[in-house]
């Protein structure tokens, strides 16, 4: 009996996002790129997409001369070129103008890549249909994705619903998307072999995180049932909350009597070697050493192993307020340990309340604000809920996606009470075109649209970052991260911890707070610059003391690295004393101000 062929697909994107935060360099990926042909073993290789062009403007890189530089070696070599976008979102946690996702298409299958891989956080098929449309009219191979996920309603016939649509909208292949790697693997080999059965002309292809530690075994399941195709990763970046390396998975499937290619380990070696030194470059400064653990608490709450990272950090600055309100209660302060479980145990509570939302970008952000809020409501003696910032609302109301699961009663008189409408029409209507606007932005300013207009493009995907750029304050922000990062590393975990500054702040905490007992704390949602008046010149500075705030009300904004973080007042009070000034750098959690 004739073997049966299963492809590698290497995703040297997402192994280097769901590590840390940022991607190699231009000139990096040409360095590894020729070492990766020589393994010999990749069919296909994720090149670009999702979050790492906007990552290239973060450190003054230009995203489209990369794409170029990066997908040429590949196109040359045979090996096609794959991306990741988020259908209504694009390359970004927002909606897209549908001429913008239109004119992606064009820019990319000009820049060298084969394949869009589209994927809806929601898995609402109307908003894959224009990423099927554009990609197909553009040339490209579409593969529409399903974002897997696991709960009484997320079941092989779900997901069917949703192929037999992306089926009909002329999608080519279908992926399999298990952002969290909580997909069960005879659940996804069931689905495997309906897609298989049904459709025998569609390609599947298949792509796990390892954070959990299912996805192994859900390589081998899907393998059995008719996948064509398996997203692998390579050290020193695999594993943890990234991906299964080529090797385990190839040796493997070859055990079990499938046709797998062959490795040459000489260039793995060298390329794992490179990889390394890009980490020791700078790239290492910005990984998390948790992401390189697995851990089965995921398997209940569900949350992506790419989003670890940040998860903890928000965590961290969490802790201490949290404790704060406990401890002014009278209850018991929680380690950080104790804290995550709750935060875990609070996702899996709030998760089918609000909908059964995938747990994929932007959404599964969302419902874990959502769950952390709560927490820190509840240690103040408020009821779940309090604060939902608009983007979570948006989500709650449909304004990006039908929900896949059925809102809570006490989630649906909450929209109630504030006077919020449902929406049920497409989602991409909310959002017209603006491709026009960014030109006449493109000709005021002077600069050129780009070969096949991919400058528009970028301007248009990434507005604040592509200006950033431009300006030089990206490459100059950047710098002054690395060196501080460089830095902290250099005086070692002893030397680097912060005992004495913390105190120090502590102490002053405390003395105001005794000063006014009855008022609140008002904490940073993210790492940036304090901004209280947004027109930012010399006459910019913090409001009076008792300058009244109504409850959701704008207080100042966090300029943080992906735009303006807005603090919102959590009740009516006054303003009666202020941490942070115009301008001062903050960090998640700290607290910027007392509003009584």
């Amino acid at each position: 009996m004739e073997k049966r062929k299963i492809e590698f697909c290497l995703v040297y994107r997402d192994m280097w996002q769901s590590s840390g935060k940022f991607v190699p360099r231009v000139d990096q990926l040409q360095e590894i790129a020729p070492v990766i042909i020589d393994m010999g073993c990749f069919s296909r290789i994720e090149t670009n997409g999702g979050a790492s062009e906007q990552v290239n403007l973060l450190y003054g890189e230009n995203p489209n001369k990369s794409v170029r530089a990066w997908c040429k070696p590949f196109n040359e070599a045979g090996i096609k070129t794959q991306m990741l976008e988020r259908a209504l979102n694009g390359l970004r946690m927002y909606p897209v103008p549908a001429d913008v996702r239109e004119l992606m298409c064009k820019v990319k299958k000009a820049q060298g890549v084969d394949i869009v891989r589209s994927f809806c956080g929601l898995n609402d098929h109307r908003n894959l249909e224009l990423s099927i449309k554009y990609a197909k009219t553009a040339g490209l191979i579409s593969q529409a994705a399903l974002s897997i996920t696991y709960s009484q309603i997320h079941t092989v016939e779900y997901y069917m619903g949703v192929v037999d649509k992306l089926v009909e909208y002329g999608a080519d292949e279908i992926g399999l998307k298990d952002m969290a790697g909580v997909g069960r693997p005879v659940m996804l080999g069931r689905l495997v072999k309906c897609i298989k059965d049904k459709y025998p002309h569609i390609r599947v292809q298949y792509h796990g995180h390892t954070g959990p530690g299912f996805s192994v075994a859900s390589v081998l399941e899907v393998c059995k049932n008719g996948a064509d195709i398996i997203d692998v990763a390579m050290e020193p970046l695999s594993w943890g909350m990234v991906h299964p390396d080529v090797i385990t998975i190839q040796a493997m499937l070859k055990d079990a009597g499938f046709d797998v290619p062959e490795i040459n380990m000489k260039a793995y070696m060298q390329a794992r070697s490179l990889t390394q030194k890009f980490m020791d470059d700078f790239l290492g400064y910005f990984i998390d050493p948790k992401n390189k653990i697995s851990t089965s608490l995921l398997v209940g709450c569900g949350l992506p192993g790419g989003m670890m990272g940040s998860m903890m950090a928000d965590l961290k600055g969490a802790h201490a307020g949290i404790n704060m309100f406990l401890k002014k209660a009278g209850k018991p302060e929680l380690t950080e340990d104790e804290l995550l479980v709750e935060l875990f145990n609070e996702v899996q509570y709030v998760w089918p309340r609000v909908g059964n939302p995938p747990l994929v970008t932007p959404f599964s952000q969302y419902v874990k604000n959502i769950a952390l809020m709560n927490i820190m409501q509840m240690a103040q003696g408020k009821p779940r809920y309090s604060q939902m910032d608009q983007n979570t609302w948006d989500m709650i109301l449909g304004k990006t996606g039908k929900l896949p699961g059925t809102l809570a009663p006490e989630i649906v008189e909450l929209a109630k009470e504030k006077g919020y409408e449902f929406f049920t029409g497409t989602p991409q209507d909310n959002y017209p075109d603006e491709l026009p606007k960014y030109r006449k932005m493109m000709e005021e300013e002077g600069w050129d649209c780009g070969q096949d207009d991919e400058e528009l493009f970028e301007l248009a995907m990434h507005e604040r970052q592509y200006r950033d750029y431009k300006s030089g304050v990206a490459k100059k922000k950047f710098e002054e991260d690395l060196e501080r990062a460089k830095q902290k590393a250099a005086a070692g975990p002893v030397a680097a911890a912060p005992a004495k500054p913390v105190d120090n702040k502590q102490a002053e905490v405390e003395r105001v707070m005794a000063k006014y007992p009855d008022a609140k704390p008002v904490t940073a949602k993210a790492d940036g610059v304090i901004i209280w008046d947004l027109t930012i010149n010399e006459q910019s500075m913090n409001p009076p003391i008792g300058t009244p705030f109504k409850e959701g009300e704008t207080m100042c904004y966090v300029i943080a690295y992906y735009g303006n973080d807005p603090i919102n007042a959590l009740f009516s009070g006054k303003l009666m004393h202020v941490f942070a000034k115009q301008g001062q750098k903050v960090k998640k959690g700290d607290i910027v101000a007392l509003i009584q």
